[in-house]
């Protein structure tokens, strides 16, 4: 399809292994039939999805005081009119100096500082479905350990992601170790059913516009490896109410953990999960959806449940291969 639109350029920071979604971008540019730049962010010359983008730019460290300075140049260069961040900790940063980057003629998807710190935090998020009367797995702090139930528990810090000291803890002995290993531990019932994860894909004023849900199967380094589309009624729906509370900006995902036949819900992730590949395949086109609304060409939102369920995913690794000159080029890409 053609349109008379002006181009709409994206930004992503820290893009590390994200080769999937950006190539869903690109198609996504090619369905509209709308022109932009892919801009890729990363601290390491090496991060492969650097070398699906139109821009790429070495950046400094989050912690750096030339970060936000560093991104704001980008965004005006590139005249960026879409930011998305792809891991956990560029959320809270990129919240809180929203009011600069938007300056820019850049939106960011990204939640409100109020709403990163409740999805950073697993107490806070644990306290949120808790307010919203939703099922989640009984969770404690250290000091309450004289309430803890029987073994077993699940241990993970309050501000981990990519399940990075995450245990389960089967008797006195490994909670004594686990709770003086992991950073700010939260302790939790143990649930030993099946893994849900749901993309929640919602515009950048809060609509909710679509819920993909998707069993994990098998998971490496955080991410689904191996997966399959499902669709449950109570939990798309109590997604959508997730988003509105929230509120979601932009893409988020959500977790439960099936305890019988109830989902307990877990996290919050306010940005694409690493598995949104999968929903994209099944259906649910949310690069397009976002592209659109930003192109101000009308997409319609599929109704909930309308797309793919029994579509596996399997990944498997592969590789770009840079000569020395070439990832020497690639690290001497800064402003």
């Amino acid at each position: 399809m053609e349109h008379n639109n002006k181009p709409v350029h994206v930004l992503f920071t820290s893009v590390g292994r994200r080769v999937e979604l950006l190539r869903a971008f690109r198609r996504a540019y090619q369905t509209l039939g709308i022109d932009g730049h892919i801009i890729a962010l990363d601290i390491d010359p090496l991060a492969p999805a650097l070398q699906i983008a139109d821009r790429r730019y070495m950046v400094p460290r989050l912690s750096s005081p030339n970060y936000i300075p560093t991104l704001l140049e980008i965004c005006r260069r590139e005249q960026v009119q879409l930011i998305f961040p792809l891991i956990d900790p560029d959320i809270p940063m990129l919240a809180r100096h929203r009011a600069a980057l938007e300056a820019t003629g850049a939106r960011l998807a990204v939640v409100a500082a109020e709403a990163a710190a409740l999805v950073g935090d697993k107490w806070l998020t644990y306290q949120f479905f808790e307010r919203l009367d939703l099922p989640t797995p009984r969770s404690w702090l250290p000091e309450q350990r004289n309430t803890f139930p029987d073994y077993p528990l699940f241990i993970k810090p309050r501000a981990g992601s990519a399940a990075k000291h995450t245990y389960k803890v089967t008797n006195d002995r490994e909670l004594d170790f686990f709770l003086d290993y992991v950073p700010e531990p939260i302790i939790q019932e143990y649930l030993p059913g099946a893994e849900i994860t749901n993309d929640v894909i919602c515009t950048l004023d809060s609509e909710p516009l679509a819920v993909v849900s998707r069993r994990r199967m098998e998971v490496r380094w955080g991410e689904v490896a191996k997966g399959v589309t499902m669709y449950d009624p109570t939990i798309a729906r109590a997604c959508v109410r997730i988003a509105r509370a929230l509120p979601a900006v932009g893409p988020i995902t959500v977790q439960c953990i099936m305890k019988d036949d109830t989902p307990c819900f877990t996290e919050i992730n306010a940005r694409f999960g690493g598995g949104s590949p999968l929903g994209i395949a099944a259906g649910v086109d949310s690069p397009a959806m976002l592209l659109a609304r930003a192109a101000g060409i009308p997409f319609e939102a599929p109704p909930l449940g309308s797309y793919q369920t029994g579509l596996h995913i399997t990944r498997f690794d592969d590789s770009f291969f840079l000569s020395e000159e070439h990832r020497e080029q690639m690290a001497r890409n800064h402003l």
